[in-house]
């Protein structure tokens, strides 16, 4: 660990160098992706439109310049997804400095591990979630009232989720390391499971339409990577005695 003491300042110019790297990768990656736009757009949105299309229905845009910014938005998001690698090797690069020497080896397994899990739940919850979503949502119509979204409301909803699944999907790695930097031990998560259980369907009840469907296919997920990250944690969770001849090699 290093045992330097630095003033706020640097820590602060530190974080703004290191947003400043990711950001710029970003827009790289945007402008790289805004080519393949259009394919990306009808990607991001299949499940909203096939599901508006079982009823010969399609998206709405009713301001001028929708589709165009829906297209700049396709191209960013695009854009984050190709250069997550970069932000996560720039966020354990911030907080290297105050780790130890053989935690701060672990930096591309954090990096690979952190992308794979984002991506795959970004994929777990297109795939399977929001085409049961929207079907659900489109099964209100009747003789009074007809389903017409718009785009701008449907491509957030799908945006919002998209991250809210892959953030969920970083829960073992956000485990892992509450328990190797001896906040809490891997005992101490396992007996906390109910809480986990319990947080899980309050945070799928927030973050997806209020249809129980959607939100049970974040919420048990979610239980699942808690309960993986708590295995991962047992099995790498320093022993005492080893944490004891840690600590005197450190000294």
């Amino acid at each position: 660990m290093d045992d330097r003491a630095l003033p706020i300042t640097e820590h602060l110019a530190e974080l703004r160098r290191r947003i400043g790297i990711a950001l710029a990768a970003i827009v790289i990656g945007a402008s790289l992706a805004y080519t393949f736009a259009e394919p990306i757009f009808a990607f991001l949105l299949a499940p909203a439109t096939e599901a508006l299309a079982a009823k010969g229905s399609k998206l709405q845009a009713i301001a001028p310049t929708e589709i165009f910014i829906a297209y700049i938005k396709c191209a960013l998001l695009a854009g984050f997804a190709l250069t997550l690698p970069i932000s996560f090797w720039q966020l354990w690069a911030f907080v290297a400095p105050g780790l130890y020497d053989n935690e701060r080896r672990a930096i591309l397994p954090f990096v690979v591990s952190s992308t794979i899990l984002f991506v795959v739940g970004a994929l777990f919850g297109h795939t399977f979630v929001f085409p049961v979503m929207f079907e659900f949502l489109n099964s209100w119509d009747n003789e009074w009232v007809t389903s017409a979204w718009t785009l701008n409301e449907v491509f957030g909803l799908t945006t919002q989720l998209i991250l809210a699944f892959g953030v969920i999907f970083e829960l073992p790695i956000f485990v892992f390391f509450l328990s190797i930097s001896g906040i809490v031990t891997a005992r101490q998560l396992l007996g906390g499971t109910r809480y986990a259980v319990i947080g899980s369907f309050v945070v799928g009840a927030i973050l997806t339409p209020p249809d129980v469907v959607s939100q049970v296919m974040m919420s048990i997920p979610m239980v699942a990577l808690y309960l993986v990250g708590v295995a991962v944690a047992w099995i790498f969770e320093p022993k005492p005695a080893e944490s004891t001849a840690l600590q005197k090699t450190e000294g």
